[in-house]
């Protein structure tokens, strides 16, 4: 004879398992994003409604500092974040005016909104701004 019970036991593990790998893939969704070129970039603001991207460059210790503070507004809002190094990509640098780095770009639907070159700037600045300048 078969238990009635076995199979919601298992489907309650199943769910279970299901909702903890729905919040591990909400927790990886919330990080910034690495992007490696601009069909990247392009792709990454059509596909979030609100976003802000980090222009950085290796060794640039402002923008090493600007990590921590890019993966708590990650996790603190509900602006999808990426990091593009633009590295010798002439078009992409001149696209952006990059001048120098850390150089942060907030996008509304696609389309770049604002932007700041101030160096290092603390988590509660940078969302503030964020929220000001993505407000819908």
């Amino acid at each position: 004879m078969t238990d009635p019970t076995a199979g919601d036991a298992g489907e309650t593990a199943d769910a279970g398992e299901t909702a903890e790998a729905s919040d591990q893939a909400t927790e990886r969704s919330k990080r910034p994003v690495t992007l490696e070129s601009e069909a990247d970039l392009e792709a990454f603001v059509a596909d979030h409604d609100r976003a802000l991207l980090e222009f950085y460059t290796e060794g640039c210790g402002i923008c090493a500092s600007m990590e921590p503070v890019l993966s708590g507004v990650a996790r603190s809002t509900d602006v999808a974040i990426g990091t593009i190094n633009p590295r010798d990509d002439p078009p992409l640098i001149e696209r952006f005016d990059v001048q120098s780095v850390p150089l942060l770009v907030a996008f509304v639907d696609g389309e770049p909104v604002a932007r700041r070159a101030d160096g290092f700037v603390p988590a509660e600045e940078l969302t503030e701004w964020l929220e000001s300048e993505t407000d819908e």
